[in-house]
């Protein structure tokens, strides 16, 4: 019996040894703007001659345009919505029976590291990583096992984009400032100084490559180099347009394992395959020789369990920081179509974060002034419903589509539209369910057991019911009547949020359905029907109204995203919210300690920008967001 246990202790490292290392070097908030992607301003000789040696993927997008859902797509492998982990520094439980791609890997007998953000939005097992932190590295795995590490790099951030002093290396007079943005010198200081940190990531990347070639493990090493989602300047870094989304991605086969490599693979090529993030764990589990799991939305693009390529690539937008929304698009490589479920809002809400930087304040400081044109104004205004762009002629995505009267673009966005709609149908997506009311019938358990069955959640009903709720083509209060009549709280919801969009008729028609919705078990729904009061019904309505929006936005009593929810409303409200400076100013700024840290913040954002507006003493406190491991950054 020794004997066995000794052969079997010996065949596990031996089996374990005939396997490719796996190399990730990651940096973040890049499009990409390389040379070898044709970028002229670019300098990034590393990365261009890691693309002459490998595959180049022309159309790769990340599902999220910001990091913690983004990542999030990558370690699960699932489009995020359908785990209801969609929204920014959430925090909800795995799903059960499911299990982050690494753990998989480390089953298999890799060595798993990460150096070093994670940034999830699922909570973590202890079996993902063999160690994820700045001291993670290959180097520390057993003799001959193989590894799959991550190394992340941060040089190319959004908040190092803003940050000063700086001496500018790339010209700011010949960067090309995108149609939808003002041409001003601080919006070119930003743009030359996201290139400058671009080229020293470049640099950090290739010293990566030449220490782990000169520990003689280049034959056996498969490199992967991609960014996490789209540049950290506004309109690009969390929205889901191609602009938000595409990012650069290269990978290298060495010769002995180019039989695991893609279809289309040969040494400085070029892929028209369209990937995205869901795609990667199905695609290094491949590589690894284990067979995905079913659970995994993604399909793999290389290793010996490739996956049909569906020609088609999703992006999602939903609560960012504090700010709520719900968007989401499809790509087929030329074409990207945009649904926005929240149409009401503008695209450049005042995210805390995002106004840090000078190009955002100049931007909104302009639309302020009158000085923006068509174009440029457009992201601070409402957004239309639906947008559809020509990525070839219109790379900006400035001109939209969906106005065109031509027959073609016309079955462009229908067929797109189709297919957003079955992707939503068939992962069940969440991001239709408002946040509140998902924690809050989830009661700390996984959303995707929650809402597993059509009598927890009848999701056609409730996907349609959003659809046509958030279409203004259909002014007529009456066909709202029947949602906020509907026994289910999430079609409720949305007759609500219905009423709210197409502003007076409709809340005035509904007047009565509505009242009796400020005492619906739906936080969410009471929300909504009371900011849609405070507007449009008579004075004991409105105060009425205000009473339920006050006793949610207390973070104490209700919860933190319950009083985000309630505080974007109230700040929509503009000057109608003056006559309750004083009770806004008593709130607590904080939920409980019990309550997710991730988005224990939220709450006091809000309060300190309203204060701002509204005039009143702003509370105390600094946001401590921590997304990553040593770091306050997001």
């Amino acid at each position: 019996m020794r004997f066995v246990f000794i052969a079997l202790a010996l065949a596990i490292p031996a089996f374990a040894a005939d396997k490719p290392n796996i190399l990730w070097l990651t940096f973040e908030d890049s499009s990409p703007h390389l040379g070898c992607y044709g970028d002229p301003e670019a300098v990034t000789p590393n990365m261009d001659a890691l693309a002459k040696e490998g595959l180049r993927y022309q159309r790769a997008w990340s599902n999220a345009p910001v990091c913690a859902p983004a990542r999030t797509c990558i370690i699960s492998g699932r489009w995020v919505p359908a785990n209801g982990a969609e929204h920014m520094r959430s925090e909800v439980p795995m799903p059960e029976g499911m299990k982050m791609f690494p753990e998989l890997l480390r089953e298999a007998g890799y060595y798993c590291t990460n150096n070093a953000k994670e940034d999830y939005n699922l909570t973590k097992s202890d079996n993902v990583w063999d160690e994820s932190s700045g001291k993670a590295h290959w180097k520390n795995r057993k003799n001959g096992q193989p590894f799959f590490a991550v190394f992340n790099h941060e040089g190319t951030h959004e908040s190092k984009i803003r940050a000063r002093p700086h001496t500018l290396i790339h010209d700011a007079a010949k960067v090309v400032v995108p149609r939808y943005m003002p041409d001003t010198p601080e919006v070119r200081h930003d743009w030359a100084q996201h290139f400058d940190n671009v080229t020293t990531v470049d640099g950090q990347i290739a010293a990566k490559i030449k220490e782990m070639r000169e520990a003689g493990l280049g034959d056996d090493t498969i490199i992967f180099c991609f960014s996490d989602h789209g540049t950290g300047m506004p309109r690009s870094k969390r929205w889901p347009y191609d602009s938000g989304l595409r990012v650069p991605f290269i990978v290298y086969f060495p010769e002995k394992w180019k039989h695991l490599a893609p279809k289309d693979y040969k040494a400085d090529g070029v892929s028209e395959r369209l990937i995205s993030f869901i795609d990667l764990a199905p695609t290094v589990l491949s590589i690894a020789g284990i067979k995905p799991p079913e659970y995994l939305h993604g399909r793999a693009f290389a290793g010996a369990h490739p996956g049909e390529d569906r020609g088609l690539a999703f992006g999602f937008r939903g609560r960012m920081d504090e700010r709520i929304d719900c968007t989401r698009s499809v790509t087929d490589g030329r074409f990207i179509y945009i649904r926005h479920f929240m149409p009401h809002l503008p695209e450049g809400q005042h995210v805390n974060y995002m106004f840090e930087q000078a190009t955002t304040r100049t931007w909104f400081d302009l639309f302020k002034e009158g000085r923006l044109n068509e174009y440029q104004e457009a992201f601070w205004k409402e957004k239309h419903q639906e947008e559809l762009y020509d990525l070839q002629r219109d790379p900006w995505e400035t001109d939209n589509l969906v106005f065109d009267q031509g027959q073609a673009y016309l079955v462009k966005k229908q067929l797109l539209a189709a297919a957003l709609t079955q992707f939503m149908t068939e992962t069940r997506d969440l991001g239709i369910v408002p946040e509140a009311m998902r924690l809050q019938s989830a009661k700390g358990g996984t959303p995707v057991t929650t809402y597993a069955t059509e009598t927890s959640l009848p999701y056609a009903e409730v996907l349609s019911s959003a659809l046509m709720a958030s279409d203004r083509s259909h002014p007529d209060p009456r066909a709202l009547e029947p949602l906020l009549r509907n026994p289910a709280g999430e079609v409720r919801y949305w007759g609500a949020v219905g009423c709210l969009m197409r502003g007076q008729d409709a809340i005035q028609g509904n007047h009565e359905l509505l009242k009796g919705l400020l005492k619906d078990t739906g936080a969410s729904v009471r929300i909504a029907a009371a900011e849609g009061l405070a507007l449009h019904s008579d004075e004991a309505g409105k105060a009425v109204a205000w009473k339920v929006l006050l006793a949610s936005a207390n973070a104490l009593n209700s919860s933190s995203i319950e009083a985000t929810e309630a505080l974007n409303a109230i700040d929509r409200l503009g000057d109608a919210a003056k006559p309750y400076v004083a009770e806004l100013a008593a709130l607590p700024t904080r939920a409980p300690e019990s309550s997710p840290a991730r988005i224990r913040e939220y709450p006091l954002r809000l309060l300190q920008y309203m204060a701002g507006r509204l005039g009143f003493e702003p509370p105390k406190g600094e946001p401590k967001t921590k997304g990553r491991k040593g770091g306050k950054k997001q």
